[in-house]
């Protein structure tokens, strides 16, 4: 990873306080004072059987609203952050873990999470009895459904391609399991870990829109916030409310890019593996102001060091007592966690096995064997779809993206632009394109294609555009000193470079698209019903049916296990062939 040799660096007077320190001191302020002050509405109380929350449509309460929504994303996003950490680093690391992980997030990343959003809100309803709270977890969570898969298949890809040389490296050094996570595999991530948490919570906003307003207990429930906001808009008919609702997300979108993501990617260039740095570096206004601060230096010198320090001191003086009072080993310990982990895994098979008994009871029940087959055949159908929107989600936005990677005056601003359009909730412009569809007269079984391919395609480009990114610029150096232009390149540079993020791109967007099937292949236009032939349509219908529930879990049952199986018998060899075959060592 590159860095600058410190005979070399010009030494740098003292720094002091100056009035950056003090914007930069007021803005943290501001971000507290307003975590505290938008999550005391969280924590109000409330009885979901007999309260109900009235959303205004003034324009004063846009703010709230925005901040409100904004809270939930960041809170999920944390959530989805600490899963990605554990829950990758455990599938790249124990081979037992990934027999396990890896189907998991197949399923759960395909599987329509959406339709189980009452159950979810009636269990942190009875966790948090009496509290807005209960409603307001059921919400995060649905977002945070939406934005942890592909931050965990992409830090997961990210480990397991690491080159060997720097494993090797961390090996020889002695670096403990903690230290190397924190020197090696965060920083090696770090590319396609932004990345991919910028596509993630651009995704989070489609799942806003529906986990502000919920039904439970016979009630509809509206959450402060934007999504709920925009849709008691829409249903008033107050266009110019709904207007401002659109410019207001639009407004957040953009100020998430320039002050959060844009010197995210700024920050994350000194991680790249590279011999030579690249003539263009990102540039970010907002780094460069916080670059200028001496409030971050002075709190690490005055707070952070000292209490490592500390910390570091503490911990082999435990150490050492700890060795010299002990003359045998005690086994105990383990092995009560042991005991303790196999009866956990007994009471989770337990309850999976009740629940399989009774899912099978209730399809033998009343799914026939002419149903089975008519839903296996609508899930080829739909799974036609899905490789259709993959295949030309990679022909269109492979080359696109590897043109913004590549030269970064262009991602200045296309970069922004890719996050809008992939942030927008997708659902919301639906109305305007099956007006399209019935003015003109498509069917509906090939429209539905482009409405699936509007929600998944950028999670293609923009790990094609972070894999772009993280080309080490002396190999690209390489490629020009050789010659190499046109198909030459690519084929030798730019394709193997890019496997490995474009695998993560396209397993996500196969995933999403599955998921997206469920709203896409049915629609409505006025007076006008358009439904396609396939499994997501299936699904929608059946879930209206007071006595859909047995083809309901049939039919998302059979969902799964397409995505299980296709994923096993492709996607795991592309990523075990990618693994092997296009490390940087």
């Amino acid at each position: 990873m590159k860095s600058t040799a410190p005979q070399l660096a010009a030494p740098e007077g003292r720094r002091s306080f100056s009035f950056i320190d003090v914007l930069v001191f007021a803005g943290v302020l501001g971000v507290l004072w307003s975590i505290l002050e938008f999550g005391k509405g969280m924590v109000t109380r409330f009885d979901a059987s007999s309260q109900s929350l009235a959303i205004s449509t003034d324009l004063s309460q846009i703010p709230y609203y925005a901040g409100r929504t904004l809270l939930r994303m960041w809170i999920a996003f944390g959530c989805s952050l600490l899963f990605t950490f554990s829950v990758g680093y455990a599938a790249a690391k124990s081979r037992i873990a990934r027999a396990f992980i890896l189907p998991f997030l197949d399923i759960m990343q395909s599987v329509p999470v959406l339709s189980f959003l009452t159950i979810t809100i009636t269990f942190f309803i009875g966790l948090f009895p009496g509290s807005l709270l209960g409603v307001e977890c059921a919400s995060i969570f649905a977002i945070f459904t939406g934005q942890v898969w592909n931050m965990v298949f992409g830090f997961y890809h990210s480990m397991v391609t690491i080159p060997q040389d720097l494993q090797e490296a961390a090996t020889n050094f002695r670096l403990g399991p903690l230290t190397r996570f924190r020197k090696l595999e965060v920083p090696a991530s770090m590319h396609s870990l932004i990345w991919n948490s910028m596509m993630s919570f651009g995704g989070g906003w489609f799942f806003v829109s529906a986990s502000e307003a919920v039904s439970v207990l016979g009630k509809d429930i509206k959450l402060p916030g934007l999504g709920s906001y925009m849709a008691t808009a829409v249903g008033k008919g107050d266009n110019w409310g709904a207007f401002w609702g659109v410019v207001a997300m639009l407004t957040v979108i953009i100020a998430s890019d320039q002050l959060i993501w844009r010197p995210l990617l700024v920050w994350a260039d000194r991680f790249k593996i590279e011999l030579t740095e690249s003539a263009y570096t990102p540039r970010s206004w907002f780094y460069n102001v916080l670059n200028r601060a001496y409030v971050f230096e002075w709190f690490g010198e005055h707070v952070l060091i000292p209490v490592a320090e500390f910390y570091q001191d503490l911990r082999l003086r435990l150490a050492s007592r700890t060795t010299t009072e002990r003359s045998r080993p005690a086994k105990i310990g383990p092995r009560i966690w042991q005991v303790v982990g196999m009866i956990l895994l007994l009471a989770l098979l337990v309850e999976v096995g009740f629940g399989a008994m009774s899912g099978f009871d209730a399809i033998y029940r009343h799914v026939s064997v002419n149903d089975i087959i008519e839903i296996v055949g609508l899930g080829f159908v739909t799974l036609g779809r899905v490789f259709a929107v993959t295949l030309l989600a990679t022909l269109i936005w492979t080359p696109i993206g590897v043109w913004i990677g590549s030269k970064q005056r262009v991602a200045t601003f296309a970069q922004p632009l890719a996050q809008i359009f992939a942030s927008f909730p997708v659902n919301m412009v639906y109305p305007l394109f099956v007006g399209l569809f019935v003015r003109y007269q498509i069917d509906m079984n090939w429209g539905c294609i482009l409405l699936i391919a509007m929600g998944t395609q950028w999670y293609i480009l923009f790990n094609v555009i972070a894999g772009s990114m993280a080309i080490p610029n002396d190999l690209k150096e390489a490629a020009k000193t050789y010659g190499l232009r046109g198909w030459p390149i690519w084929k030798r540079l730019i394709l193997p470079a890019i496997f490995p993020f474009w695998i993560t791109g396209a397993c996500t967007a196969a995933g999403g698209a599955w998921n997206a099937t469920i709203v896409a292949e049915v629609a409505n236009w006025g007076d006008r019903h358009l439904e396609a032939t396939g499994l997501g349509a299936f699904i929608a219908d059946v879930s209206q049916k007071a006595d859909g529930t047995p083809l309901l879990i049939c039919a998302t049952a059979t969902m799964a296990i397409f995505v299980v199986v296709i994923n096993k018998l492709l996607w795991r060899r592309l990523y075990s062939y990618a693994e092997h075959r296009f490390h940087l060592d």
